[in-house]
């Protein structure tokens, strides 16, 4: 029998504490307090014990309320934002109100709308909840601290129920979405192991060209893609699979840019952190991303190894590296958009603003007026200062940013709410944007082709019937956000 689950405390006292997080629940089943019967319907087992699954804690507060602790990054107890666990043994129509109680960021879309994900077995296909079930507040019960509550009804007792931060994006989705290009033999598409990461995972890396660009002595020009160096930052990987469509498709934009650039793509920097359910780090609790100056070969070997590479390209006459693009996504901000460097040369920095207002030409989802060109210190460490300090005035490193949850289209106020496809779309236009960079548009056939419908290899069945809203939660209220006014959850 699964072990009991914790007595409550009371009220007040400092629950927060992660010392008590030391992995992952697995097929933990909660009962309700003094409960010694055998386990019934309704007894909510919770599990994250399964790839990129993220939750170290479930305390029962009351026969409907349950608050769930994140289980912190791997050797880094600062990072606690990412979730991902499923629920069973569930009751039909049983409602309930989860509240997640640690998180280490309190700035948050959480009070902008965005709502957490959620899906079924008899229902793979991932939705948001509605946002008016979602609630966001400092609670004086948690120190303080920032609490997400939603609440949700379970109505079909035989599926599990599966809820995430984001949309998820795994290590194994990833190497089937590679094993399904790599097996299309495309002359134009070679598929390398760059290196392995602690635990033995492959660092791949795409070359995407004309074969022409790749024979010996030929002149490259090289755009350099990275992504996932933050494994929780799923639409990084989204963005990135829509980049990489794109290129290997036969859109005439697309034979265009593989004739004159040659694309070199690391997708997925931090295997092990995404394979773990990290949000930031790697296995060994670093951010990989703030140790681009001296990467260990055996500590950060990923960053090492994109690293050495690219400065072997650098190195090369017969290249130049004309573009490095780092893809993220962010957690407190709307739309797509774009980090920069600030330089002395006024010339260069005026050339620096190009690809993003191009860009903003092409994808409505992204926003100029959010670029922003710096260097501040505490991103000195980040491939794009790294990379923008080593490089030479003909080459432009930017970080992409990505929101988690929506973009305001202009003119409007309302916000869009990201879905998977509308990431691989802002990737797509990501990629066509280097036509308009380099003044190809004249190459590209005059007759007019339609996008083409870009496959996704996540596509199931799906039944019918979507997730039904919590029903009506009457009169319940509980003393949140202070200890006077009442919120009152009704959905």
């Amino acid at each position: 029998m699964a072990e009991r689950s914790q007595t409550v405390p009371e009220a007040g006292n400092d629950i927060g504490n992660d010392d008590a997080i030391g992995g992952n629940v697995n097929k933990y089943m909660v009962f309700p307090n003094g409960y010694c019967g055998q386990p019934k319907k309704g007894h909510l087992v919770f599990d994250a014990c399964f790839e990129s699954g993220n939750l170290g804690r479930v305390d029962q507060v009351s026969e409907f309320e349950y608050d769930l602790f994140i289980r912190p990054d791997t050797c880094n107890p600062r990072f606690r934002v990412w979730f991902n666990f499923t629920v069973e043994n569930v009751k039909e129509s049983q409602r309930v109100i989860f509240n997640i109680v640690n998180f280490s960021k309190t700035k948050s879309l959480y009070r902008d709308g965005m709502a957490p994900m959620v899906k079924s077995t008899s229902r793979p296909k991932w939705q948001r909840l509605p946002p008016k079930n979602v609630y966001y507040y400092r609670c004086p019960d948690h120190r303080k601290n920032y609490v997400m509550s939603f609440a949700f009804c379970f109505d079909r007792e035989e599926d599990t129920y599966q809820f995430a931060y984001c949309y998820p994006y795994t290590y194994t989705r990833f190497q089937h979405y590679l094993d399904s290009l790599q097996k299309r033999n495309m002359d134009y598409f070679f598929r390398e192991q760059l290196g392995q990461s602690v635990q033995q995972r492959q660092l791949e890396l795409l070359t995407i060209t004309s074969p022409d660009n790749l024979r010996e002595g030929a002149e490259q020009k090289v755009v350099f893609i990275t992504g996932r160096v933050h494994p929780g930052e799923t639409p990084s990987s989204f963005v990135c699979q829509g980049i990489i469509d794109f290129l290997v498709s036969q859109h005439p934009i697309a034979r265009v840019l593989r004739e004159h650039l040659v694309f070199k793509i690391a997708p997925m920097l931090n295997p092990d952190g995404v394979y773990l359910g990290n949000y930031r780090c790697s296995l060994m609790g670093f951010d990989l991303n703030r140790h681009w100056l001296d990467p260990s070969p055996w500590v950060h070997p990923t960053l090492h190894g994109v690293k050495q590479l690219i400065i072997q390209m650098y190195n090369d006459p017969k290249t130049s590296l004309e573009f490095y693009i780092d893809i993220h996504a962010h957690s407190t901000m709307m739309n797509g958009f774009m980090y920069g460097n600030i330089f002395e040369d006024e010339e260069r920095f005026q050339r620096q603003s190009i690809f993003p207002k191009l860009l903003c030409q092409n994808a409505e989802d992204f926003s100029y007026s959010s670029t922003s060109f710096n260097r501040d210190a505490v991103k000195a460490g980040t491939g794009r200062r790294f990379l923008g300090g080593l490089l030479d005035h003909t080459s432009y490193c930017y970080t992409l940013e990505v929101s988690f949850y929506s973009y305001i289209i202009g003119g409007t106020t309302a916000a869009v709410p990201y879905t998977e496809e509308a990431y691989m779309k802002l990737g797509r236009n990501v990629a066509r944007t280097f036509l308009d960079y380099y003044r190809l548009n004249s190459l590209v056939e005059k007759v007019a082709v339609p996008m083409p419908r870009l496959r996704r290899p996540d596509a199931e069945p799906e039944t019918s019937g979507e997730m039904r809203p919590a029903g009506d939660m009457a009169n319940f209220a509980y003393k949140r956000c202070n200890a006077v006014d009442l919120i009152n959850i009704t959905v």
